[in-house]
Protein backbone atom coordinates (compact mmCIF):
# COMPACT_ATOMS: atom_id res chain seq x y z
CA UNK A 1 0.00 0.00 0.00
CA UNK A 2 1.20 3.37 -0.60
CA UNK A 3 2.70 5.57 2.05
CA UNK A 4 -0.37 8.52 1.68
CA UNK A 5 2.10 11.35 2.36
CA UNK A 6 4.90 10.88 -0.18
CA UNK A 7 2.40 9.46 -2.79
CA UNK A 8 1.49 13.65 -3.81
CA UNK A 9 4.83 14.91 -3.66
CA UNK A 10 5.38 11.91 -6.34
CA UNK A 11 3.03 12.96 -8.35
CA UNK A 12 4.02 16.75 -8.63
CA UNK A 13 7.25 15.42 -9.14
CA UNK A 14 6.75 12.66 -12.35
CA UNK A 15 5.63 16.16 -14.08
CA UNK A 16 8.97 16.93 -14.20
CA UNK A 17 10.29 14.15 -15.65
CA UNK A 18 13.29 14.84 -18.66
CA UNK A 19 12.93 18.63 -17.51
CA UNK A 20 16.27 18.98 -17.06
CA UNK A 21 17.28 16.97 -19.72
CA UNK A 22 15.35 19.62 -22.14
CA UNK A 23 17.18 22.46 -20.68
CA UNK A 24 20.70 21.12 -20.93
CA UNK A 25 20.41 20.36 -24.26
CA UNK A 26 18.92 24.21 -25.29
CA UNK A 27 21.70 25.79 -23.21
CA UNK A 28 24.02 23.58 -24.85
CA UNK A 29 23.15 24.50 -28.17
CA UNK A 30 23.26 28.52 -27.36
CA UNK A 31 26.16 28.07 -25.94
CA UNK A 32 28.03 25.93 -28.75
CA UNK A 33 25.92 29.02 -30.90
CA UNK A 34 28.41 31.58 -28.80
CA UNK A 35 31.67 30.04 -28.78
CA UNK A 36 31.01 29.27 -32.92
CA UNK A 37 30.25 33.07 -33.45
CA UNK A 38 33.32 34.03 -31.10
CA UNK A 39 35.91 31.70 -33.11
CA UNK A 40 34.87 32.70 -36.39
CA UNK A 41 34.33 36.35 -35.28
CA UNK A 42 37.90 36.49 -34.23
CA UNK A 43 38.99 34.08 -37.68
CA UNK A 44 37.25 36.69 -39.35
CA UNK A 45 39.11 40.11 -38.00
CA UNK A 46 41.93 37.97 -38.47
CA UNK A 47 41.88 37.53 -41.95
CA UNK A 48 40.81 41.44 -42.06
CA UNK A 49 44.05 42.62 -40.32
CA UNK A 50 46.46 40.29 -42.65
CA UNK A 51 43.98 41.30 -45.96
CA UNK A 52 45.26 45.03 -44.58
CA UNK A 53 49.02 43.82 -43.72
CA UNK A 54 49.06 42.64 -47.35
CA UNK A 55 47.24 45.46 -49.12
CA UNK A 56 49.87 48.08 -47.25
CA UNK A 57 53.21 45.46 -47.90
CA UNK A 58 51.62 45.62 -52.03
CA UNK A 59 51.51 49.49 -51.99
CA UNK A 60 55.17 49.72 -49.91
CA UNK A 61 56.27 47.63 -52.87
CA UNK A 62 54.80 49.81 -55.67
CA UNK A 63 56.19 52.93 -54.04
CA UNK A 64 59.33 51.77 -54.89
CA UNK A 65 58.83 52.16 -58.02
CA UNK A 66 59.71 55.49 -58.74
CA UNK A 67 60.18 57.27 -62.47
CA UNK A 68 64.04 57.50 -62.42
CA UNK A 69 64.03 59.63 -65.62
CA UNK A 70 61.70 62.45 -63.54
CA UNK A 71 64.09 62.37 -60.64
CA UNK A 72 67.05 62.90 -62.37
CA UNK A 73 65.98 66.11 -64.38
CA UNK A 74 64.70 67.29 -61.14
CA UNK A 75 60.87 67.16 -62.06
CA UNK A 76 60.05 65.47 -58.85
CA UNK A 77 59.93 62.24 -57.46
CA UNK A 78 56.99 60.25 -58.70
CA UNK A 79 55.75 56.84 -59.55
CA UNK A 80 56.20 54.79 -62.84
CA UNK A 81 52.27 53.80 -63.14
CA UNK A 82 53.38 50.71 -65.02
CA UNK A 83 56.07 49.47 -62.69
CA UNK A 84 54.18 50.14 -59.73
CA UNK A 85 51.50 48.51 -60.57
CA UNK A 86 53.85 45.46 -61.82
CA UNK A 87 55.48 45.68 -58.53
CA UNK A 88 51.90 45.79 -56.42
CA UNK A 89 50.64 42.56 -58.39
CA UNK A 90 53.55 40.92 -58.30
CA UNK A 91 53.00 40.99 -54.34
CA UNK A 92 49.79 40.45 -54.60
CA UNK A 93 50.11 37.05 -56.48
CA UNK A 94 53.32 35.81 -53.81
CA UNK A 95 51.15 35.95 -51.20
CA UNK A 96 48.35 34.76 -52.85
CA UNK A 97 45.78 37.67 -52.73
CA UNK A 98 43.76 39.33 -55.62
CA UNK A 99 43.10 43.06 -55.43
CA UNK A 100 42.98 46.03 -57.12
CA UNK A 101 45.87 49.10 -57.50
CA UNK A 102 45.35 52.62 -57.54
CA UNK A 103 47.56 55.82 -58.72
CA UNK A 104 46.40 59.10 -57.20
CA UNK A 105 46.49 61.34 -60.47
CA UNK A 106 49.75 63.40 -59.63
CA UNK A 107 51.82 60.46 -59.19
CA UNK A 108 52.45 60.55 -55.73
CA UNK A 109 49.86 57.92 -53.73
CA UNK A 110 49.31 54.32 -54.40
CA UNK A 111 46.33 52.41 -52.85
CA UNK A 112 45.80 48.82 -52.88
CA UNK A 113 42.67 46.89 -52.13
CA UNK A 114 42.85 43.12 -50.83
CA UNK A 115 39.64 41.09 -51.55
CA UNK A 116 39.48 37.69 -49.63
CA UNK A 117 37.46 35.10 -47.81
CA UNK A 118 37.28 33.56 -44.56
CA UNK A 119 36.24 29.99 -44.40
CA UNK A 120 33.84 29.47 -41.29
CA UNK A 121 34.71 27.30 -39.00
CA UNK A 122 31.12 26.53 -37.35
CA UNK A 123 28.78 28.71 -39.23
CA UNK A 124 29.20 26.59 -41.93
CA UNK A 125 26.63 24.60 -40.08
CA UNK A 126 24.02 27.24 -40.58
CA UNK A 127 24.89 27.73 -44.12
CA UNK A 128 27.07 30.30 -44.13
CA UNK A 129 30.54 28.43 -45.89
CA UNK A 130 32.59 32.05 -46.18
CA UNK A 131 32.46 35.14 -44.75
CA UNK A 132 34.23 37.86 -47.36
CA UNK A 133 37.26 40.25 -46.32
CA UNK A 134 38.81 43.42 -47.60
CA UNK A 135 42.19 45.30 -46.62
CA UNK A 136 43.15 48.73 -47.68
CA UNK A 137 46.65 50.20 -48.33
CA UNK A 138 47.89 53.34 -49.44
CA UNK A 139 51.88 54.63 -49.86
CA UNK A 140 52.50 58.25 -50.36
CA UNK A 141 56.05 59.00 -51.76
CA UNK A 142 57.88 61.64 -49.56
CA UNK A 143 61.31 62.69 -50.14
CA UNK A 144 63.60 65.07 -48.84
CA UNK A 145 67.14 65.58 -46.87
CA UNK A 146 65.64 66.82 -43.17
CA UNK A 147 62.03 66.76 -43.61
CA UNK A 148 59.55 65.45 -46.40
CA UNK A 149 59.17 67.71 -49.21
Amino acid sequence: MPDPVTAPARRRLQGDDGGIAVYTAIVVVALLGIIGLAIDGGGKLRATERADAVAMEAARAAGQAIDPAAAVNGEGIRVDPEAAQAAAYAYLSRTGSQGTVGLSADRSQLTVTVQGAYATKFLSIVGIGTLSVSGHGSARLLHGVTQPE
